[in-house]
């Protein structure tokens, strides 16, 4: 099988950094956002391919991915903890601008159970069940 082709090599309208300062960051998918933020793949895998295998692994969600430990990130070939550490950071990222967002909003009125979830799904959304035990006992 033919090495693939690296970024690099790629036609200068289909890389993503360059179709992204051309036509808007919202013209890359997921993969190519991801892809970005970790720079390189690894030797017969580029980095959009590494990051497309990663999303198909988690059903291509990023609430799936944003679960992910470092050492469950770091079983990936081609990817170490400083890689893992920036998706990490860039899901970590994502919940804070949403934390914002629901922040700036009157404050909810909770009358029932579903106001409840409704209220606190973003806050634990993310979290493994016992960090969430955690946060709720203390």
């Amino acid at each position: 099988m033919p090495d693939k082709l690296n970024i690099k090599d790629w036609d200068e309208d289909d890389r993503p950094r360059e179709r992204a300062m051309k036509h808007g960051i919202r013209s890359l998918s997921t993969a190519e956002l991801l892809a970005i933020l970790i720079g390189s793949g690894s030797p017969g895998e580029n980095a959009v391919d590494l990051m497309k295998r990663v999303l198909a692994e988690h059903h291509q969600r990023l609430s799936e991915l944003s679960r992910c430990s470092i050492s469950q990130l770091c079983r990936f070939h081609g990817i170490g903890p400083a890689k893992a550490l920036t998706i990490a950071a860039a899901c970590e990222l994502g919940r804070r601008r949403k934390e914002e967002d629901e922040a700036g909003e009157e404050r909810p009125r909770i009358s029932g159970a579903r106001d409840a979830y409704h209220y606190i799904y973003p806050h634990l959304c993310d979290l493994p069940v016992e960090e969430c035990w955690a946060i709720w006992l203390n």
